[in-house]
């Protein structure tokens, strides 16, 4: 057991910090509008994350380099300097969204506040503390086992209520591989809004630090990791097809975390009150991982980037460099990170999200293109490791794909 936990134990952070409010809600909104003919979307959306990821633990562990790393030396600091100002934004927006879906659904399971923005600002703002804690005092071994925890309770719960409101078998298998849209209002914009939100945006360039950290630095090691993001995504897909699923059998409105909190009054009609409690315990577990995850993870790639950007260059010829956690750069972030977006708990979930949303979209056309120049020249990764046409194929299918949502999204 121990082993297998350990092989697959960063793939689980992968998928734990990549499902957040905002995928769980999108993907049942896009139930409740268009049925589970669309549940193949969710399959393709964690594909197309798979594919980014492998390219990304194939560079690291074929250099002994980050792609943050390969980026500063190969496309020069300015591109460094450019991603440092995204990645500030990003986190700036995210942050808050994250603290307001934590906020939000822990209200909905404890009512202690008679104003709910109240209760979203309290909340939000004690998650985000207690996160800090955790991170700080824990080290990447509590982070680890608290994050597994939070995803195995969402596991169970989602996977439990899908199988309470089951709408049949034959339905969910047509849904799955019988691509479709459904030629309704909102069908092309909720089929595509499913594919790209599954599974994470920036954090996906963590996934470089947990191996380090799980001791995978060679070339030896990528067999291991395909497996670890197979399983990831895997379970994304499954927790979005579950959503959708869940979502296809009531009718709900509503935005982010608000709609999950009235996903659950909804449930109250055909599970009783029992499956409204279990459905918000296993909301807060995902909204919760999923701010862990990043409030860990996200200052890895500030101070990588800090330190490659402000220090010496870089000697990894007796093996790679690794992030100091305990170093300004690291805590300053992580500290400046879970204080200043709590501006953000006083405006609008809605609001929050749609400017998160905007600016995570631009983030995967940028990262597939890296990929396919770093990753396409023998002489920086070895023949063995250099893209293969279908890698090749795959990836521009990523490029199109998220490149187009970008482009929607202005």
């Amino acid at each position: 057991m121990k082993r297998a936990v350990s092989i697959i134990g960063p793939g689980l952070l992968v998928a734990a910090t990549g499902i957040g409010a905002g995928d769980l809600a999108t993907a049942s909104f896009a139930g409740s509008n268009l049925g589970t003919a669309i549940l193949w979307a969710a399959l393709a959306g964690a594909f197309l994350k798979f594919v980014a990821n492998e390219g990304l633990a194939r560079w690291q562990l074929a250099t002994g380099t980050t792609l943050l790393e390969g980026v500063v030396r190969h496309f020069g600091r300015l591109a460094g300097w450019v991603f440092l100002a995204y990645l500030v934004f990003w986190t700036f927006f995210v942050a808050s969204a994250l603290m307001s879906a934590c906020g939000v659904t822990l209200h909905a399971l404890i009512p202690v506040f008679e104003d709910a923005r109240n209760g979203k600002i309290v909340f939000g703002v004690l998650s985000s503390i207690t996160g800090v804690i955790l991170v700080v005092k824990g080290g990447y071994a509590l982070f680890s086992k608290i994050m597994q925890v939070c995803i195995g309770l969402m596991f169970v719960t989602v996977v439990a209520t899908t199988i309470i409101v089951w709408p049949g078998t034959s339905e969910v298998i047509s849904g799955l591989f019988v691509p479709t849209i459904p030629e309704q209002e909102g069908g092309l914009s909720w089929t595509v809004a499913l594919m790209g939100g599954i599974g994470g945006t920036v954090t996906v360039l963590c996934y470089g630090y947990w191996i380090r950290e799980a001791g995978r630095t060679g070339k030896e090691d990528l067999r291991t990791c395909r497996i670890d993001l197979m399983v990831a995504y895997v379970v994304t897909a499954l927790f979005g097809i579950a959503m959708v699923i869940i979502g296809s059998t009531i009718e709900i409105d509503g935005r982010g975390a608000t709609l999950l909190v009235t996903l659950a009054e909804r449930l109250v009609e055909s599970l009783g009150p029992a499956g409204r409690w279990i459905f918000l315990i296993g909301a807060a577990g995902a909204v919760f991982s999923s701010l862990l995850g990043v409030w860990q993870a996200v200052p890895y790639l500030f101070a990588d980037l800090w330190g490659l950007l402000t220090g010496p260059e870089r000697d990894t010829s007796n093996g790679e460099t690794r992030v100091n956690t305990r170093a300004p750069a690291y805590r300053g972030y992580l500290a400046a990170m879970a204080l200043i977006p709590m501006a953000g708990l006083f405006r609008g979930f809605g609001e929050v999200q749609k400017f998160y949303a905007i600016i995570g979209a631009w983030f995967f056309p940028i990262l597939v293109v890296a990929l396919l120049i770093l990753n396409g020249r023998s002489g920086w990764v070895g023949k063995t490791y250099r893209n293969r046409p279908i890698t090749i194929a795959a990836l521009i299918t990523v490029l199109v794909f998220f490149g187009w949502i970008a482009w929607r999204s202005l």
